[in-house]
């Protein structure tokens, strides 16, 4: 039986760590022990993962290894789990540029899959399977984890690390307009979107190209995270204000960085209860020429819950993303080594069609349409 070490057992590791256990040997690993304590028929390790020892140790005697700790112990994660020569899944989302990690890979013979989840993930296989097969001339992502109670004053719970989602407000926003990159600050550009069954949403900058910046010669790329009307008024207001200021600022003789009094004082109002309900929505929008004619491609992905197990539904879509590629290295279908992000799976033969089968066995179902612009 092959085995797999989980690096993180939050929401998200949890969920990857249920999804492979009934056909791998699994190995869980994280600091908390309340976390490692709900995870069953698994062998789990305690240990602080921010030390490269403890990586290392949990790795041992691994065939593939998933990365799903917090974004600030991500990349170093990542360069500790290629050193040892094992396959790699990240879903880490780190500000680092995961290239720089692409010689040493190649130089490992590992496969590292990095930003293996929902978005970025499930959205640039989707654009990666469609570049391979038409000119893409533009590509659009709209994407959002919300609960269904609304509550004031931030309309918004955190399905993951409240950290990870203040780096989204405050991260640049990197876009593709007339074929170069451009720079806006994360919160611009705010729309209203109008999703069927669910109303008016609004959307903003996010820094959620990554890759694909570097992947794609695609003129137009951009991506936008969807909230509740209003809360991207209450987020600028925050970051203008400096509560999400990185440089310490001196309190009564102590030093403290503004971000971290803040994220502590959100986790508890973002906190995800355990038996909130909650869904995902994304729609992704590929324009462009198929056979010298103008097309449109559309995917919209609306998700909820599963009450039944306790998994978020971004657990879910972030998740089985993730296991699904996991599956398909252990099966020995993706052979390229180096940093690979999975707008490069997309266009391996097969590959795309087998993610989006299993996403769909497990009642994540992306819909999908084609128009003509003729």
């Amino acid at each position: 039986m092959k085995r797999v070490t989980v690096l993180g057992a939050g929401r998200v590791g949890g969920a990857i760590v249920h999804d492979l256990a009934d056909a791998f040997a699994v190995r869980a690993a994280d600091l908390d022990g309340a976390r490692l304590d709900r995870l069953k028929n698994v062998d789990r390790i305690q240990a602080d993962l921010s030390n490269p020892a403890a990586v290392l140790k949990a790795a041992e005697g691994a065939d593939i290894a998933v990365n799903a700790l917090p974004g600030s112990m991500g990349y170093a994660a990542l360069k500790t789990l290629i050193g040892t020569g094992k396959n790699v899944v990240d879903i880490s989302f780190f500000g680092e540029d995961p290239f720089s990690l692409d010689g040493m890979a190649k130089s490992k013979g590992v496969t590292a899959v990095v930003d293996c989840g929902v978005a970025p993930g499930m959205s640039n296989l989707i654009l990666g399977y469609h570049d391979s097969r038409m000119d893409v001339e533009s590509f659009e992502c709209l994407v959002g984890g919300l609960p269904f109670e609304r509550k004031w004053p931030y309309q918004y719970k955190a399905p993951f690390s409240p950290a990870d989602v203040l780096e989204e407000y405050t991260r640049p926003a990197r876009l593709v307009e007339n074929g170069r990159i451009v720079t806006k600050p994360a919160l611009s550009d705010l729309e209203i979107v109008d999703i069927e069954g669910l109303g008016s949403l609004e959307a903003f900058n996010t820094d959620g190209l990554r890759t694909l910046l570097k992947t794609m010669r695609i003129p137009s790329m951009k991506e936008k995270t969807l909230r509740y009307p209003g809360h991207a008024e209450l987020m600028r207001i925050l970051s203008d204000t400096g509560f999400f200021g990185t440089d310490p600022v001196d309190l009564h003789g102590s030093s403290v960085r503004p971000v971290e009094l803040t994220s502590r004082l959100l986790f508890p109002k973002w906190r995800l209860g355990e038996n909130e309900r909650e869904f995902t929505v994304m729609r992704i929008i590929i324009r462009g020429k198929r056979d010298g004619r103008p097309a449109r491609v559309l995917y919209d992905l609306f998700d909820q819950g599963d009450a039944g197990t306790k998994t978020s539904s971004m657990a879910r879509t972030t998740g089985y993303a993730c296991t699904a590629v996991v599956r398909l290295l252990l099966e020995g279908r993706i052979e390229e080594k180096g940093v690979i992000p999975p707008e490069r799976i997309g266009a391996i033969p097969g590959c795309f069609e087998f993610v989006m089968e299993y996403m769909k066995e497990r009642n994540v179902a992306y819909g999908v349409r084609e128009e003509s612009e003729d």
